[in-house]
Parts: C-alpha cells; structure tokens; sequence
C-alpha cells in the first residue's frame, strides 16, 4: 500500500515547498485582515451607502466555494484582458501567484470581517459609555476599549480560520502554484503512488496546523489575565489537541 522509497524520495521535495505554503497562507492572512477590519466597520455603520457594499462582498465570498473564486479570478480575468492591459492591472492578473494571494485574501476578508463583528459587538455599551464620559475620542475608545476586547473574543474563531487558509491553500495547486499540494500532484504523476505521497503532504499538514493551534493558545493565555493562573503545561496541550481518553469509573 506504501512504497517506503517513494516516501523517503519525496520527503526532501515536500519539505521544499513549505515556505511556499506558508508565504502563500501568511500574505493572504495579512492582507486579508486589513481588508476584514474595513469590512467590519463598513458593516457597522449606520450608513446604508457603507453596509450594504459590505454586506454584499461578505455574502458572495461566503456563500460561494473557494475553488470557484480561484478560476474566475485567475481564469476569468482572461476574459478582460484588453480592459486590464489598459489599466495595467494585466501584469497582476496574467501570474499564478499574484491571483492565489488575491483569491485567497478576500476569501478570508469575507470570514474574518464576520469574526471581527462579532468580536466588536461583544464590547458592553456600558464600557462605551463609560470611555465617552471620561472624554475619549472616537479613535481612542477604539484603541483602548474596543480593540482589545474584540481582540480576545476573536482570537479562538481567528485561530479557526488561520487554520482553514492553510488548508485551502491546497486549492492554489489548480491554477499552476507548486505548493504542498501542488508538489505531491507532480510527484504523483512520476511515481503513481498517491497513497504514499499525500500521507507525507497530509503530516506536513497536521504538524502546520499543529503549531497553529499552540500558538494561538499560548496568545490566548496572554490576552487574557484570567487565564495567567491556569497556564497548562506542554503535555496537557498536547492532550487537549488529540483528546483525552476516556477514565473508567473507579469502584466503590
């Protein structure tokens, strides 16, 4: 079922295209949450001008699958070329790259622009109330107040999506990119053993996402005061990532 000198052959080319991933992942992330936190406060707003635009951007990359998005962007804009090339936006459109990083950033706008919300929302009034009437300005009870609560509330949700881009980045492999996936797919058609290979891409994955996850928790702990007194240890992360098992009841 496993050829073992296939595996050891395409460790080496696996472990190459991590940087790929990951800068692939990263940019998206980055530019996406800037992206999100317009969004956010377009959908906050009481202007229907602001919200609805909002609204609308957030429903499509939502409501529609992620592989769809990559080949209309990176396919579709084909189609519109001549008006690209006179704007010189054809030079962005006609790369691989440049179309997964775009592709993938307002995919995850669309998510995290919900998370940030949410995280807003979850800021008492009494709190805004309270910054008002010591005299803050608007900019200044966002940055004192509102952000880092959000903050604290988004995290775990945030952590969720850091987690779903580095797993939709596999997407990238269909319009040419040779990420994790993309490099196993090329190894597959030399070696024809894709039982093999995509089990090594699979760990490289679970380890990626791994890492997340205890980062994003480690973070957590030091957002929230409350969680200083009940650091966990290595260990008991590791149990809380895998599950712990189940303790029979002990006799009377």
């Amino acid at each position: 079922m496993f050829n073992l000198k296939v595996m050891s052959e395409a460790w080496p080319q696996l472990l190459a295209a991590i940087p790929v991933t990951l800068q692939l992942t990263g940019s998206a992330l980055l530019l996406g949450l800037v992206l999100a936190l317009i969004i956010a406060l377009m959908r906050l707003s009481s202007h229907a001008v602001l919200r609805l635009p909002s609204l609308v951007f957030v429903d499509i990359f939502r409501s529609t699958p992620l592989l769809v998005q990559f080949f209309l962007i990176y396919y579709g804009s084909g189609q519109f070329r001549p008006e690209l090339q006179e704007y010189g936006l054809w030079t962005f459109f006609r790369e691989p790259w440049f179309c997964a990083v775009f592709t993938l950033m307002l995919n995850t706008a669309a998510y995290t622009s919900e998370i940030i919300r949410g995280g807003i929302q979850s800021v008492g009034y009494g709190q805004i109330e309270a910054g008002r009437a010591c005299g803050m300005s608007t900019f200044l009870l966002f940055r004192r107040i509102i952000l880092p609560q959000a903050a604290r509330q988004a995290l775990p949700a945030y952590g969720n999506e850091i987690i779903l881009m580095v797993k939709s980045s596999s997407l990238a492999s269909t319009i040419t990119i040779l990420e994790i996936t993309g490099v196993a797919k090329k190894i597959i058609s030399a070696t024809f053993e894709p039982m093999s290979v995509f089990l090594i891409a699979g760990i490289i994955y679970l380890t990626i996402n791994f890492i997340v996850v205890i980062a994003v928790q480690t973070l957590e702990i030091r957002l929230s005061p409350q969680l200083h007194r009940n650091r966990r240890s290595l260990y008991s992360r590791l149990r809380s990532f895998f599950g712990s098992p189940v303790q029979p009841p002990e006799r009377p």
